[in-house]
């Protein structure tokens, strides 16, 4: 039986539901609008002109946090490789100026663990303006440290065109293909194309809520086919709750993980205000009769079954032995730990 209790405001939950992964987090983005990627005029810490900081993030136990390095579609076919650059610059920077922060790149990094409450950094690109169709610049990206690219944002792209060189590149890389904000004909031709497993970084179940960026019941169900996994964007408590109710139902809980879009949109729903209220979405789920093995799938170990999957396919594409290293360290040194949902 698992049991919630409460110290004063805070909701405490069983070390089993520590999170081990969030896949999406814009607050990077933000440090460019606010302070123009300037850390020396902020603190980290403390910032409170944001969803994020790094006592929320602590306090909603993230473990591990994807941050986006966002760059706006105007970008496209001007800037937008340069400006790519600078926002992972500015991850690697937070990484080198925190010490709650550790960059995760080459299996010869040593990952936070719990007690130390340190947070593992990785990198994801959201959209692809971001490599201005350069096969060259993708692989560049992976180099600096980049695990999976969003195929689009809200504009036009020419990679997603050319998806076959590219979504072949990715897999062989061991990048991930992400498929929140594509359309529905670039999603299906990516789940027919990709010989990895495939991401929803911050997509909703599209039955659930009719918006264009969510995910329809069909795709839900080749994901069961094609296992790969989906991560729900969080909306409020109780709708997200039904999000997760309605995936688990079509593509079992199994192909369910958490992300969202903190400091992407401006405004959050009571109860999910910022990163440190990841405990409450446990909380509904718990009273919604989720058991200890759904919840460990869908804080820790769906993430970890996508890289055990991308594994033999980036080996059997000859993708390099650090590569393979890197992802088998994924898989077999992470800590257990909260990884909060960014919703």
């Amino acid at each position: 039986h698992l049991s919630l209790w409460w110290k004063g405001n805070n909701l405490f939950l069983p070390q089993a539901l520590y999170v081990f992964h969030s896949s999406h987090n814009d607050f990077v983005l933000q440090l460019r609008i606010l302070y123009q990627n300037r850390l020396s005029r902020v603190n980290l810490r403390e910032l409170n002109r944001t969803h994020t900081n790094l006592v929320k993030l602590q306090a909603g136990y993230v473990g591990a946090q994807f941050w986006s390095v966002y760059v706006l579609c105007s970008a496209q076919n001007k800037d937008a490789v340069r400006l790519t650059l600078e926002q992972i610059d500015v991850v690697k920077r937070m990484c080198n100026s925190y010490e709650e922060l550790e960059l995760v790149m080459t299996s010869q990094d040593k990952l936070p663990c719990f007690k130390d409450r340190r947070i593992a950094c990785l990198i994801g690109i959201e959209g692809g303006h971001s490599i201005d169709s350069s096969l060259a610049t993708l692989r560049m990206y992976y180099d600096l440290g980049v695990r999976y690219m969003t195929l689009t944002h809200s504009c036009n792209t020419p990679c997603v065109i050319g998806l076959t060189a590219f979504g072949q590149e990715m897999n062989r890389l061991g990048m991930l293909i992400d498929l929140s904000h594509t359309s529905y004909s670039t999603a299906k031709a990516a789940l027919n194309i990709s010989k990895a497993p495939v991401i929803f970084s911050h997509s909703s179940a599209f039955s659930v809520c009719n918006h264009s960026r969510n995910v329809p019941d069909d795709i839900l169900q080749q994901l069961v086919s094609d296992t790969v996994l989906g991560f729900v964007f969080v909306v409020n408590i109780s709708t997200l709750a039904d999000h997760f109710d309605h995936i688990k139902e079509i593509a079992g809980s199994e192909s369910i993980g958490i992300g969202g879009d903190y400091d992407g949109v401006e405004r959050f729903p009571e109860g999910l205000q910022d990163v440190s209220k990841y405990p409450s979405l446990i909380e509904e789920l718990l009273r919604r009769g989720w058991n200890e093995t759904e919840l460990k799938g869908v804080l820790r170990e769906n993430f970890l079954r996508v890289f055990r999957e991308a594994f033999p396919t980036v080996t059997s594409t000859n993708a390099s032995a650090e590569t393979s290293r890197l992802l088998a360290s994924y898989l077999t040194f992470l800590p257990l730990v909260f990884f909060g949902h960014v919703g």
